[in-house]
């Protein structure tokens, strides 16, 4: 199997590190285009002559190709790889809001994967959601799902609108992880504690928690109640949380973010 990944920011390099990690792809197989040498394309595992910068008729022997570029930058790019692209070759979209009709569109291709990674996936511990067109069959389906796994998990959904979805909750997500966990590291160092010592009980008690939530079969409500003893400290931060109405906070800047994904792509 041959893959061409087109772009090589954070989410190429992951999945050619990841493709060759776990064997899955010999590195002589996988070629990138990008627009310009960079120290990323020089330090690669990737035999440097398999760098392009500009499309060339051998995009057409590829199986796949990997669209790993800013969805504001498709439009350009769809016209210089449009005249080397064939319509047996599956093409593979990282990019927000663009739809597989627009992909199929300017590609001229009906082989079409669309989906939604997060930054976890750098380190084998992605989520991604992803969706195909009616004409990926269901072999290869489970070849793109196996060359995904190998960042982490995936969820293969039929309903496209859940593309965006996904954007906002599982693409931006560690975004709003790492928000919160700032806010509770500011808030352990107003209350004494040292930058140290403040991210080390942060993180941990995320990890922790994160841990103890996957190793039982308790919904969250559940383990809010196991820690909340009734009068007690917990119990008093969650009703300033509610005061402040953050669930309704949480839920509306998500689906702000849901909306900025379907702006991208009209």
């Amino acid at each position: 199997m041959k893959v061409l990944i087109i772009g090589y920011g954070n989410m190429g390099k992951t999945y050619a590190n990841s493709f060759i990690g776990s064997r899955f792809i010999k590195p002589e197989d996988i070629f990138v285009l990008v627009r310009n040498e960079t120290a990323s394309v020089i330090e690669s595992v990737i035999p440097k002559s398999n760098f392009w910068y500009v499309a060339n008729e051998r995009i057409s022997d590829f199986d796949i190709v990997i669209l790993a570029v800013k969805p504001q930058d498709f439009g350009g790019l769809a016209r210089s790889l449009q005249p080397y692209l064939k319509d047996g070759q599956i093409v593979f979209s990282v990019m927000a809001g663009i739809t597989i009709s627009k992909l199929e569109s300017q590609l001229c291709c009906s082989k079409i994967v669309r989906s939604m990674p997060n930054i976890p996936t750098q380190i084998g511990m992605g989520m991604t959601v992803f969706t195909a067109s009616a004409n990926v069959d269901r072999k290869e389906l489970f070849i793109i799902q196996n060359l995904i796994n190998t960042t982490g998990k995936s969820v293969y959904v039929e309903n496209e609108k859940l593309i965006d979805a996904a954007t906002a909750i599982s693409g931006s997500g560690p975004a709003y992880v790492f928000y919160f966990m700032q806010s509770m590291i500011k808030a352990a160092v107003d209350l004494g504690f040292n930058e140290s010592e403040a991210e080390l009980l942060v993180n941990q008690t995320f990890m922790g928690s994160v841990a103890i939530q996957n190793s039982y079969s308790l919904s969250n409500e559940e383990w809010i109640a196991k820690v909340a003893s009734k009068g007690g400290t917990t119990e008093r931060a969650l009703q300033v949380f509610a005061k402040g109405i953050l669930e309704e906070t949480i839920v509306s800047a998500v689906k702000a973010a849901n909306d900025r994904a379907l702006e991208l792509g009209s």
